[in-house]
């Protein structure tokens, strides 16, 4: 068997099972440990899946085309609401995802400078005028339109924002913004570090969500921006967090 066709019928097993080890992987192809962890450690760059001691767990595996159209009315809102938290002038700093994007989008046009890892934030603002873009560096993960890895951390290091805008996989009832891609999360929490304000943007699915790994506390938040309503939400006032919804 080619590895390219190895590494299909991996993801294929993962997908359909939830998790896989290494050790059941290798019985099941009738190849080396060694050679699926490369394997592993190949699609776990790409973005496919996630390892977690020497086990996998899927990520979501629809490409960013997919999802951008789920909620689209949603978005839209959540986009606008949160522009409107943004002065001229700003340095604004813009998570990946199909919601931030929603932000990237009502701020065209705006006297800007917006910090983004996101290629779709790019493609959205890269002719707006009098909006300044800085692109953060990192290696490319194509199905998410989105750049990843200690490169971008390292250029989020050297940088401040003024305002910063984040998305989720998730928002779980004892306040923990989850994320399902482990090369995000380090992102995420250097943008929570170099903005004076940040705020979490999420669609009304996003509570709880899925992800499997804890990113923060909504509580190091200055807001949420949702259209989302119920138990979760309601926790998230009672610990006078904004929320700004419809």
């Amino acid at each position: 068997m080619l590895p390219a066709e190895r590494r299909k019928r991996i993801l294929d097993e993962v997908r359909s099972s939830g998790g896989l080890d290494v050790v059941s992987l290798s019985e099941r192809f009738q190849v080396s440990k060694s050679t699926i962890r490369r394997d592993l450690n190949l699609l776990d760059a790409q973005g496919k899946l996630q390892r977690v001691r020497g086990g996998t767990i899927e990520v979501d595996a629809r490409t960013f085309e997919q999802i951008a159209p789920h909620a689209a009315a949603d978005k839209q809102w959540i986009g606008s609401a949160a522009a409107e938290l943004v002065k001229d002038g700003d340095i604004v700093l813009i998570d990946i995802g199909t919601t931030t994007a929603a932000v990237a989008q009502a701020l065209f046009g705006r006297r800007v400078t917006v910090l983004t890892a996101s290629l779709a934030v790019v493609d959205i603002l890269r002719n707006s005028p009098d909006t300044e873009l800085v692109i953060l560096g990192g290696v490319v993960r194509s199905t998410y339109l989105s750049m990843v890895g200690s490169l971008t951390e390292q250029a989020l290091d050297q940088l401040r924002a003024d305002i910063a805008f984040l998305g989720t996989s998730g928002v779980r009832e004892d306040m923990s913004v989850m994320d399902s891609t482990g090369t995000e999360v380090p992102i995420k929490q250097s943008i929570l570090r170099n903005s004076s304000s940040a705020y979490l943007v999420a669609t009304p699915d996003k509570f709880p969500g899925s992800g499997i790994l804890k990113v923060c506390s909504v509580t190091q938040f200055d807001g949420v921006v949702t259209t989302a309503t119920g138990p979760i939400v309601d926790s998230i006032k009672s610990h006078n967090i904004q929320v700004i919804h419809p």
